[in-house]
């Protein structure tokens, strides 16, 4: 088996496909598969804190103000954007 094989099937393997199906994909006819490849275990998300979402929802509703026509940001906007959804979140 070529070494950029194995990448790909890890790959797939990494994305949640069945390790089964993935070491049978790229093989000849006749060729030995291997029994399984590593697994490699995902980190669980971490919920977001309250205030996060608090100052989530604060910098959406600020940051148009601070943004021109064209959707990029004014110059220091995103800054001052930030600022003041921070205080916003704590107001709440």
């Amino acid at each position: 088996m070529c070494a950029t094989c194995n990448i790909l099937r890890q790959l797939l393997i990494d994305r949640g496909m069945s390790p089964s199906l993935a070491m049978s994909i790229g093989t000849e006819v006749g060729e030995r598969v291997e029994a399984t490849a590593p697994i490699v275990a995902t980190k669980a998300k971490r919920k977001a804190s309250a205030y996060n979402r608090k100052y989530k929802a604060a910098f959406r509703k600020i940051a148009p103000r601070y943004k021109l026509k064209s959707g990029k940001w004014k110059a220091g906007g995103f800054k001052r954007a930030v600022r003041e959804a921070h205080k916003m979140a704590k107001r709440k």
